[in-house]
């Protein structure tokens, strides 16, 4: 048995392969009025693999707008992940630039069940100053 196919798995969840559009906010001042663009690589229930033009850093926190009524496990998705004005918080956790000018980012999706929000609310902050002048 060829030894390459016996490492272990360290994902809590199967990736499927997921390429569709996708807005999404990253979560400061600066930005958060701004609705960038790109598109999914792969998703799993824990996180989801993009490819942007926009440098994030890891642990940024983004907001992602994207399709998630052609996902069956989405429903069960929905039920566990912190959901903001329609769009799902992630966590930056990857950053690998790419030669042509883009980024594959990698990213957590924030859970309602963790132990501290506390992280997010700073970053979340600007979500709501965002959605506040647009509705005024």
């Amino acid at each position: 048995m060829d030894n390459n196919y016996c490492q272990n798995e360290r994902r809590s969840f199967v990736r499927l392969e997921y390429s569709l559009p996708l807005g999404f906010k990253i979560c400061n001042k600066e930005t958060i009025s701004k609705l960038c663009v790109g598109y999914s690589v792969n998703i799993s229930q824990s996180g989801i693999s993009c490819n942007i033009r926009e440098k994030v850093n890891p642990d940024d926190m983004l907001w992602l707008s994207f399709d998630r009524a052609t996902l069956d496990f989405c429903r069960e998705l929905e039920k566990r992940v912190f959901i903001y004005q329609n769009g799902i918080i992630g966590s930056v956790t990857r950053v690998q630039p790419e030669e042509v000018g883009t980024y594959n980012i990698g990213l957590r999706f924030i859970t309602r069940e963790e132990k501290n929000l506390g992280n997010i609310h700073p970053q979340a902050y600007f979500f709501e100053k965002d959605f506040k002048s647009n509705h005024e």
